[in-house]
């Protein structure tokens, strides 16, 4: 049986500063927990999971880590309209900020603010297996439920990192390529490794960091659409990117 204390913690990591003071975050569903399990369960503090939980059977954890809770329970910590069976507190990793391979993409994340398209683009970037991704401090948090939830496990293998970003790009010499609308076209482009600059939902990438970029680089419009989702946008662009 969950106390009221252990309640109020987990429900607490919904919150950002919260989060930031425990070094914690949540994860749920059997998808994440198996992604965790498999890629950083040192990651693990301890699983909630229900009856109906059925725990991988080549992913098994320490006994003493699983705390058994009744759906009722299940409802009343988690973030979902629809609880799930399993979910985890887990801890935040302690990224060093560092930019190690140049033969790799790295993306800066200029203010993205919708939880839903850092998660996709998250997502993103484990497909294509991208080194990092650099957010501006006014980003949404990666550890954000809804961020979370939206990785669908990728969280477990891609770097995420807040800090300034002008400074990521003066401390490499890798080139730095910018998405704006009067850009470069991406399909005349075969670069091998680089900084990828992707700006918020509405107004694009800041200006000074336009001013630092190599080359100003865009998606050819052929229809009339006005914009695309930046998710949508990014996924485009790594993959010719990453493929040539």
């Amino acid at each position: 049986m969950l106390s009221k204390n252990e309640i109020k913690y987990i429900r607490s990591l919904q919150v950002k500063k919260h989060r930031d003071t425990e070094g914690k975050f949540i994860a749920e569903g059997h998808k994440w927990v198996e992604e965790l399990l498999k890629s950083n369960s040192d990651w693990v503090e301890r699983v909630y999971a229900t009856p109906q939980w059925e725990q991988p059977a080549d992913k098994q954890i320490a006994s003493n880590m699983v705390q058994p809770i009744e759906p009722f329970e299940m409802e009343k910590i988690t973030t979902l309209s629809n609880p799930t069976t399993v979910l985890a507190v887990v801890r935040i990793p302690n990224n060093k900020p560092a930019i190690a391979d140049t033969n790799k993409w790295n993306l800066l994340l200029d203010g993205i603010q919708d939880p839903g398209n850092l998660g996709s683009i998250i997502r993103i970037a484990d497909w294509f297996g991208m080194q990092a991704i650099w957010c501006s401090e006014d980003c949404a948090d990666a550890y954000n439920p809804k961020v979370v939830q939206a990785t669908m496990g990728s969280l477990c293998r891609v770097q995420v990192n807040y800090t300034h970003l002008v400074s990521i790009i003066e401390t490499t010499d890798l080139p730095a390529y910018a998405t704006a609308m009067e850009g470069k076209n991406i399909m005349s482009m075969m670069p091998s490794a680089g900084l990828l600059i992707i700006g918020s939902e509405g107004k694009g990438v800041r200006p000074e960091l336009i001013d630092k970029a190599t080359q100003k680089i865009t998606i050819p419009r052929i229809g009339e659409a006005e914009s695309l989702n930046v998710a949508v946008a990014t996924g485009i662009i790594v993959s010719r990117l990453v493929w040539g």
